[in-house]
């Protein structure tokens, strides 16, 4: 087998010797066609973002603590219409070329243990695939603003009402502290159960409002934004040249050894055809 081979390969070089016009030729268009490709191509870069979901600490116990649920993110950045706004937002035409581009080359990649979304996507230039991914993270942190606006409201108004009663319950309790500690009597004795009661409801107000302040501190309550700053590697990412040559080298020589192989035969078919003649 192994001598069965060396002979082929043999006979390989010597036809490849014999047709060394037609391997050229055939090698240098292929060649030609893969420089021109790399030429014409229009380079393209890619921006990695990281996505952290905002979440409410004051959201209704059992609920999803995420202003939107990690699903729904997912299937509203795939959308045309949010596309559309993002584009938009940085002033490229929704039909144009670099609006194509971001579209297709716009990929998902959820990591939801940590609440985090990683997105890729491509452009002309480095700096436009930066400023897409930045701008693709501000059109939805001005969604969630809008979606978190109302709880937070509600919430910091549910604060500011039990902290006003606290307040009062404060100034109950000094009240009745000082009747129990400087009256007489039965107005003494009953000021100290009145007492007992006031120093309850203020312990609850506390916990009420700890609890509240807690839950709207940035380790419970935070918006939308990117966990990491936006990468974008210097070097392009398509065409990529190295790749590109060598798979163009490869085909020029598959082709111009076919080339050689298929112009042998044909003569071989000629001289053949003469003799039998």
């Amino acid at each position: 087998m192994e001598r069965a081979d060396e002979i082929y390969l043999i006979d390989m070089w010597r036809i490849v010797a014999r047709e060394w016009r037609w391997f050229a030729g055939t090698a240098a268009v292929v060649l030609l066609a893969t420089f021109a490709y790399l030429h014409a191509s229009r380079s393209q870069w890619e921006a990695t973002a990281w996505i952290q979901l905002g979440q409410l600490g004051v959201a209704p116990a059992g609920q999803d603590p995420k202003v939107e649920p990690f699903q729904r993110v997912l299937e509203r950045l795939d959308t045309v219409g949010f596309q559309n706004d993002v584009l938009k937002s940085v002033g490229v035409p929704v039909e144009a070329p670099e609006a194509k581009l971001y579209r297709r080359s716009l990929k998902l990649e959820p990591l939801p243990y940590a609440s985090v979304i990683k997105l890729r996507l491509r452009a002309y230039s480095g700096r436009d695939a930066a400023e897409l991914a930045s701008a693709t993270v501000t059109v939805l942190q001005a969604i969630h603003q809008r979606i978190e606006a109302r709880p937070l409201e509600l919430a910091r108004k549910r604060l500011g009402e039990v902290e006003a009663s606290l307040k009062d319950a404060r100034a109950e309790q000094a009240r009745l502290s000082r009747e129990a500690t400087g009256g007489k009597g039965d107005d003494a004795r009953m000021a100290g159960v009145l007492l007992a009661g006031a120093n309850g409801d203020v312990r609850t107000l506390e916990q009420v409002r700890n609890d509240l302040v807690t839950r709207l501190a940035d380790n419970y309550t935070s918006g939308t934004s990117m966990a990491w700053p936006i990468d974008v590697p210097a070097d392009r990412v398509f065409p990529n040249a190295p790749l590109t040559l060598g798979m163009g080298v490869l085909a020029a020589a598959f082709l111009a050894s076919l080339a050689a192989v298929a112009r042998h035969a044909l003569r071989r078919r000629g001289a053949a055809t003469a003799n039998f003649a």
